[in-house]
């Protein structure tokens, strides 16, 4: 076991200390660094340093003082937290990752989503005190708003017909609308029967096929520049164009793909196929939640139970998960009652959607937002909510559109 010096374990002294001059605190997660570094050496190679425990995880407040974080992260397994809680990181905090059974792509990935510095374990002090004077020599962001990873959210069918890319079109214009610049991006993963092209307008946007043809440098392609551009301002990755076998997508694609839109947009909404498939299930490992949408029907809800089913059984359950019922109309509680299907689902549904046949078409046919056809009706305030929670904090801090 490591020897902590008196002043790392007295999380008090050491916020007291940090207030003299020249004093730089570090936080440290307890298990991080392993049995071969002794601290009490590393604070005379670092006599400005005062070591301070983090707890025995990431921890979800972060000491102000502490402007260098170092976490454990059990090798690639564990890969897909990190990256979540580096997009969550305070603009000022920069983490210093010790990955167990390191690798290469592993460590790439961390370092592209933010980690200031990834160390094998076990840490020896040599290379620990390399990366702290580095980090140390180097000021922390100050001005403005540093650039975080960007959320991702999908949309998840009970079933074909239940309007799940009609929702996540109208949601992704009303966000775009409300932001200024490229903030949004709706990519459509659907590769045989994605049509949110044509909801947008945008028959010749970018597709997904031509995406997968840039191959291992997808992640580094300006996919904030090459997509195709709604008036809402929402960017557009559209299906293909002809009917495209499931397994032009791997997973191995899928993770750069995602990688390269976390990077160039603060929300991206994807919507999947209702079938699951390996790469499917890659892509629901890496999002930030997962929007299942159902109709009020007996069918529709069966479905649902079984994606619920299978969500469960992949282990993704513990994502925020949202479920909608869309397109409900008073004449469909008469064979199924609302209460009924969430007594079947075992939960209620975060949001229930109003059917407005006419002013759905007459947006989706024309692509264009629904305030452009009817203004404060009932689906465009219920839309405006689920929007809301579908982009959570994604659009925190970004710059809003004038009117």
């Amino acid at each position: 076991m490591i020897q902590w010096p008196r002043r790392f374990r007295s999380a008090g002294e050491a916020a007291e200390k940090s207030a003299a001059a020249n004093t730089r605190p570090v936080a440290v997660v307890d298990g991080a660094l392993g049995s071969d570094v002794n601290l009490n050496s590393l604070a005379e190679h670092l006599p400005n340093v005062v070591f301070q425990s983090a707890g025995s995880r990431w921890p979800d407040h972060y000491v102000p003082d502490a402007k260098i974080l170092i976490v454990p992260v059990d090798g690639p397994g564990g890969v897909d937290g990190a990256v979540r809680r580096l997009a969550g990181r305070p603009a000022w905090l920069r983490v210093v990752v010790v990955l167990r059974d390191a690798d290469v792509a592993s460590t790439r990935r961390l370092v592209y989503e933010g980690a200031a510095d990834v160390l094998p374990a076990p840490v020896s002090e040599a290379a620990l005190v390399v990366c702290l004077e580095r980090l140390l020599e180097q000021e922390p962001p100050t001005l403005g708003i540093p650039k975080r990873a960007g959320q991702v959210v999908a949309l998840l069918k009970a079933g074909g017909g239940v309007g799940a890319t009609s929702l996540g079109v109208q949601s992704a214009c009303l966000l775009a609308s409300r932001s200024e610049g490229s903030q949004v991006c709706f990519a459509d993963l659907d590769l045989q029967f994605g049509t949110a092209a044509l909801y947008f307008d945008l028959r010749d946007a970018l597709t997904v096929v031509d995406c997968v043809a840039v191959g291992e440098v997808l992640n580094d392609t300006p996919l904030s520049t090459a997509l195709a551009t709604h008036k809402s301002g929402a960017r557009v990755l559209a299906a293909p164009r002809e009917m495209t076998r499931l397994d032009v997508l791997t997973p191995k694609l899928v993770e750069l793909l995602i990688g390269g839109l976390r990077k160039d947009f603060a929300l991206t909404i994807l919507d999947l196929p209702s079938v699951w498939v390996d790469w499917t299930n890659r892509a629901l490992e890496l999002v930030d939640r997962i929007v299942l949408v159902t109709q009020l029907s007996v069918p529709h809800i069966r479905l649902m139970r079984r994606q619920l089913s299978v969500i469960a059984m992949q282990k993704l359950d513990e994502r925020p998960l949202i479920l909608v019922c869309n397109g409900l109309a008073p004449d469909r509680q008469e064979a199924l009652s609302l209460s009924r299907a969430q007594r079947a689902l075992g939960r209620d549904f975060d949001f229930i959607i109003p059917e407005d046949r006419v002013v759905m078409s007459a947006a989706t046919n024309q692509g264009l937002m629904l305030s452009e056809i009817k203004r404060s009706g009932k689906i465009e305030k219920a839309m405006s909510a689920f929007a809301d929670a579908l982009a959570a904090d994604a659009l925190a801090g970004a710059p809003v559109r004038k009117a």
